[in-house]
């Protein structure tokens, strides 16, 4: 980019896109299933979830308990993830790439965005502890912004960042990133190492789809030239 161009915003998902946290996501679900007298939930279920609102996963595996029951697996499941992360339990590595790619779009004058379903405390966390939070201008989670695929995360983020629509790209691995793309008028990005299958994004209409953070550059540059 050069001087006078329009400013640019690529907006990442979190769990499945930045980081790995599939593991920490289960166990605490695992955790609020079994205090709750149920049944531990199949894993391959819970990871296609990742993504929505904790209330929506749980109303999703186990369909038709009363409100109170969800409230309450949704409050187990956040004691456990914050006990974790009070024990400096919650190691999250990053995805291959994702450091790198974050510091060339940096480097070449992108603004770089947040929106994720993790709260805010996890996010901030995990951005910290991989020594990446100053890159980001805005940092949309679970406590700022309805849970997707409401746009609501993303028009605060291009709020935030001054940046238009057509400006601005999503990068996700689940339909529910596209979905949210789609809802803002958002280009997206689907990535293939994350809790979706390639078929689930390119079905969707992603309009890119990478298998490594090395191609995201381009996909990126595309899709904005044809915007």
């Amino acid at each position: 980019m050069t001087a006078g161009d329009p400013l640019r915003l690529v907006v990442f998902d979190m769990d499945g896109t930045l980081i790995d946290s599939q593991h920490h996501i289960i166990a605490s679900m695992t955790r609020a299933f079994l205090e709750n007298g149920f049944a531990a939930p199949d894993p391959a279920s819970v990871r296609a979830g990742v993504g929505l609102p904790l209330e929506t996963i749980f109303r999703s595996l186990l369909p038709g308990q009363e409100p109170a029951v969800y409230g309450r697996l949704v409050e187990a499941y956040r004691v456990d993830h914050h006990d974790k992360l009070d024990r400096g339990e919650r190691h999250e590595p990053l995805m291959p790439g994702a450091r790198e790619v974050i510091e060339r779009l940096d480097a070449v004058g992108y603004l770089i965005a947040l929106a994720t379903g993790k709260g805010t405390r996890g996010a901030r966390h995990a951005l910290e502890v991989h020594g990446l939070i100053d890159y980001f201008v805005s940092i949309q989670t679970a406590n700022t912004a309805p849970g997707k695929p409401h746009p609501g995360m993303l028009l605060q983020a291009m709020d935030e960042a001054g940046v238009e629509a057509r400006d601005t790209v999503m990068v996700g691995d689940t339909v529910y990133d596209l979905e949210t793309a789609r809802n803002a008028s958002v280009a997206s990005v689907g990535v293939t190492w994350g809790y979706h299958e390639r078929d689930a994004l390119q079905s969707y209409g992603a309009g890119a789809l990478i298998d490594h953070f090395d191609d995201l550059d381009a996909a990126v540059e595309r899709l904005l030239a044809n915007r």
